[in-house]
């Protein structure tokens, strides 16, 4: 038989109870995800981080982390993201998105909340419920 089970590449984690945590952020939001991270890394560090291009590259030079990147959202990070959603790969989301700009690719960020909301995975789109969501993590 041939497993055809979906691979977790970014698995790096040598935690068994870490948990996939993907993390996306609007340009205007990176730096408040940024913030979020900075304060939280000691937890974060214990899962498996994965994150859009651009996100993930900013903190994983600027604080150390060891982050999985997909493409950048606009450039199909977000359906890379939602795919993995799909598969039943993804803990938590937490993404941090521009209430208050209009994005050009809006209609692949509202079918990545869609998924998750569809599978029903934790998502934060704030610091308040990222926090709270962050708190049931191992």
């Amino acid at each position: 038989m041939v497993d055809i089970s979906p691979r977790r590449p970014w698995s790096v984690s040598a935690n068994s109870d870490a948990k996939t945590v993907v993390l996306v952020a609007h340009d205007n939001m990176k730096t408040r995800l940024h913030e979020w991270v900075e304060r939280h890394v000691d937890v974060l560090r214990r899962h498996d981080l994965v994150a859009t291009g651009n996100t993930g590259s900013m903190l994983g030079e600027n604080l150390g982390l060891d982050v999985y990147c997909v493409k950048s959202g606009p450039l199909g990070g977000d359906q890379q993201v939602g795919a993995m959603i799909a598969d039943g790969l993804v803990d938590m989301l937490v993404f941090f998105w521009d209430p208050l700009s209009s994005q050009p690719h809006d209609p692949d960020v509202k079918a990545l909340l869609r998924l998750a909301v569809l599978y029903d995975v934790p998502t934060a789109c704030n610091a308040a419920t990222a926090d709270a969501a962050l708190s049931v993590l191992p």
